[in-house]
């Protein structure tokens, strides 16, 4: 048993006692919690006030303000292969420039490219987002002072669009209603549209003038027949001020060897003729597939009018340079002259130096015989026309750039 009359030799600790379903803490503890909040307070007030004060706080970022003498460019699907070599232009002429696409078919290589070239500060964003995603989009042009959009993004291949139409319905022409309808909301009102040859289709008359009836007669023509006409119907009341360009079948690469061609693997059965070219005479693929030799054409190919890339981009800055507001041009873009399938080949063959199989088979569905220019409009109007017109040079510049990346965009950064 205890002792009751023993005497302590230590002092009993300080103990909290429940009090009405509460416990009562030691006043000199809650002191001291009460001073470090304080004190935490204290110093984030302190960090607070200094960072704004620092130079950087309060700047907001050029990408957000419109700034005298500097034209601030949207590119849609500047990943891509023409839309990096338009980035490329623009930010050489010293434009700002924002980059939006999804790297669907893009490649961040292409991006680094450029953000390795134009390392200043407010000269060049990319902005990872899907252009389907209107609260994305509505938020990319809240926040930015776009003076003018180049809008390349879509898929733009014949023979997929023919298995897949729903994609393209949806990637071009509802894109470009979601882009027009951030334009129009946030007063951007300058578009230069990236169309294509594609939308008048089989015309019974050569070249192809800009009068040439529209009957396109695949669903990616008609995706982007239908995404001009959104385009125009809705300038018919407004002062927007835009350019759409028609073009032709693209070639070639960056001359400076920055830039170049990287299709995913996976689209090599749809992608373009100087691709597939490339492919075989590098052995990726066991030759060369043309596809239809019994049109109404002197060798029975296709016949195709070629524009290369940096003409192509080219014309692009000139209808950016020469739009008004109010106004609408189009135009087509491309040499005036029709070069068939067989002689594309052959001028592949000599400038890569390959001894390239080729099988003929039946015709892809969804393709035309003959489709050429006559680009004496854009000559008059824009005062442009094409300058590397040398079917085997453009092809041997992007045969350069191809022998040199095997596998594209370095690999860690061709996807993401």
């Amino acid at each position: 048993m205890l002792n009751p009359s023993r005497s302590r030799t230590q002092p009993r600790p300080t103990r909290s006692h429940p009090l009405g379903g509460m416990d009562y803490v030691d006043p000199k503890k809650k002191n001291g919690v009460v001073g470090k909040i304080l004190l935490a307070a204290g110093l984030t007030a302190i960090c607070i006030l200094m960072l704004k004060q620092s130079p950087s706080f309060n700047t907001p970022s050029p990408f957000s303000q419109h700034e005298t003498g500097v034209t601030h460019v949207l590119v849609t699907g500047g990943a891509g292969y023409i839309g990096s070599h338009a980035a490329l232009r623009l930010l050489k002429d010293n434009h700002r420039v924002t980059i939006v696409d999804n790297l669907s078919r893009g490649n961040l290589g292409a991006i680094k490219v450029l953000q390795d070239l134009f390392p200043e500060h407010g000269r060049l964003q990319f902005i990872y987002a899907d252009l389907g995603d209107p609260k994305a989009v509505n938020k990319i042009f809240a926040e930015n002072a776009f003076d003018a959009v180049m809008h390349f993004a879509a898929v733009a291949y014949v023979g997929e669009s023919t298995l897949d139409p729903l994609k393209y319905y949806h990637n071009i022409t509802s894109n470009t209603l979601g882009v027009m309808e951030a334009m129009s909301a946030h007063n951007v009102n300058t578009l230069i549209y990236s169309s294509t040859c594609a939308t008048y289709g089989e015309p019974e008359k050569m070249p192809i003038t800009e009068e040439t009836p529209q009957l396109p007669i695949n669903p990616y023509g008609k995706a982007k027949k239908m995404a001009e006409d959104i385009i125009l119907d809705f300038h018919k009341n407004s002062d927007m001020a835009v350019m759409i360009l028609r073009y032709f079948n693209v070639i070639g690469s960056d001359p400076e060897g920055r830039l170049g061609e990287a299709p995913r693997p996976e689209l090599r059965e749809h992608g373009r003729i100087s691709g597939a070219c490339f492919d075989a005479a590098r052995g990726i693929t066991n030759g060369l597939k043309v596809r239809g030799t019994d049109y109404k054409t002197p060798d029975g190919t296709c016949i195709r009018d070629y524009i290369d890339v940096t003409d192509l981009v080219d014309a692009h800055v000139k209808a950016l340079n020469k739009a008004k507001p109010g106004h609408v041009g189009i135009y087509n873009v491309g040499t005036g002259r029709g070069r068939s399938v067989k002689e594309f080949v052959e001028a592949c063959k000599k400038a890569t130096g390959a001894s390239i199989k080729v099988d003929y088979l039946p015709r892809r569905p969804g393709d035309y015989a003959e489709v050429f220019s006559d680009p004496s409009k854009i000559l008059r109007e824009l005062n442009w026309s094409a300058q590397y017109t040398d079917l085997e040079k453009s092809l041997r510049v992007a045969w350069r750039w191809q022998k040199l990346h095997r596998n594209g965009y370095n690999p860690s950064m061709a996807s993401i």
